[in-house]
């Protein structure tokens, strides 16, 4: 009789050479629990996706309820499905008037995938601009507009007439022209390790988009549903995309994403060709109530003031810890640099040893994540803070 372990390391494609290779037996609030029922902080949340925490009695009670009723009936958008209907309707009641009309799909890549294709089809045009060290996600369409090379380039050719600016680089705004379809920006970058925008570069991004007829897209895969504090990363910059794409939190821990715009952009995939996008799994009425249930208890139980007084408790209690040279965040979405990918490296594996996990970003290997189940408690931050000190006194 093989074992959970043997059969992980014979039977699934691994996605890099030395995985954690914990078994994870349950998973209850900020917790991951073992086999030996060691318990485990989670700080990753499966980056940002765990926002509610593990096994939310609401999330839990919903997905029950969806199932006792029907599971998948039809491909997106021929039938009147009631989960996918009120959460729709919920997403767009947070929204600006402007972002009204909702396309879900499976997953952040192909949300990416869809915001594109509505961005060619709604303009006529060809070019798409993304910044360096941004990652919207691993499809052929996504890898093209990601801003490292590492990813990509075992992988070319890939789609043509991408190019790529620098993130806060007001000058490289002028590369944008009447040539350009979009431009995909995260409004916080996560992978390059929580960067920031800077002097309104958000703003004077949108101007351009608006001089030139360029749709603005925004990625808030990792910052959308209350990571940052308040429901949308945008709201803290006012500036409001024309395009916004959703993943990881949308689902409650079930597979979702989507991307949302005016009706009058989305139209255009309805027809010239009928089906200009279509998805078998996308909005999957089992995932869209977990989401719903999810993002209601989000937006009734966790206030962008608590997810600040949180930030800053970590920060608060970190920044003065060995070998941290620069803490970076914006609410709960947290990096803690220490200058030094090998001592990033001890770090994570005595952190497991410890009895937390984290990880480092994929274009930053030299600063640790944080973004945690929003529901974590003071005294749960605490805890693990006085856990990550004892690590960083070793590392």
């Amino acid at each position: 009789m093989f074992t959970e372990k043997q059969l992980f390391y014979a039977c699934l494609a691994q996605t890099s050479p030395t995985p954690l290779g914990i078994e994870i037996c349950d998973a209850e609030g900020v917790f991951f629990i073992g086999k030996d029922a060691k318990k485990y902080y989670d700080l990753i949340a499966g980056v940002s996706v765990s926002n509610a925490g593990h096994k939310n009695p609401a999330v839990v009670s919903a997905l029950h309820k969806q199932l006792d009723a029907f599971s998948h009936l039809m491909v997106f958008g021929e039938l009147i499905q009631a989960p996918q209907t009120r959460f729709a309707a919920f997403i767009t009641s947070l929204l600006p008037q402007s972002l009204n009309n909702v396309y879900f799909v499976n997953s952040g890549a192909e949300a990416i995938e869809g915001a594109m294709k509505l961005a060619k089809r709604y303009t006529g045009r060809t070019e798409i601009v993304a910044f360096k060290n941004a990652y919207h996600g691993s499809t052929q369409g996504a890898l093209s507009i990601m801003g490292n090379e590492c990813l990509k380039q075992p992988f070319r050719p890939l789609l043509p007439d991408v190019r790529f600016l620098n993130f806060n680089a007001e000058a490289d705004l002028l590369f944008i022209t009447e040539k350009t379809a979009c431009v995909v920006v995260e409004p916080v970058q996560g992978e390059a390790g929580i960067v920031l925008p800077v002097n309104d570069f958000l703003k004077k991004l949108s101007a351009r988009c608006q001089q030139t007829g360029t749709l603005l897209v925004f990625d808030e895969v990792q910052t959308g549903i209350c990571r940052t504090g308040p429901v949308f990363a945008f709201e803290h910059y006012q500036v409001v995309p024309d395009v916004l794409v959703l993943a990881k939190a949308l689902g409650g821990g079930m597979p979702l994403g989507a991307f949302v715009a005016s009706r009058q952009l989305m139209s255009c995939l309805a027809s010239q060709p009928a089906l200009g996008h279509i998805t078998t799994f996308g909005g999957h009425p089992v995932s869209c109530a977990g989401g719903l249930a999810a993002f209601e208890y989000l937006t009734q139980e966790v206030t962008p003031k608590q997810i600040e007084a949180k930030a800053d408790l970590f920060y608060t209690l970190l920044v003065a810890c060995p070998h941290v040279k620069e803490i970076r965040y914006l609410g709960l979405l947290m990096a803690v640099e220490l200058g030094d990918a090998e001592k990033l490296q001890r770090f994570v594996s005595m952190g497991v040893q410890k009895g937390f996990i984290s990880d480092w970003f994929l274009f930053c290997d030299t600063a640790f994540r944080i973004s945690p189940p929003l529901t974590i408690s003071h005294d749960e931050i605490r805890d693990v803070c006085r856990l990550i000190g004892q690590v960083l006194e070793r590392v």
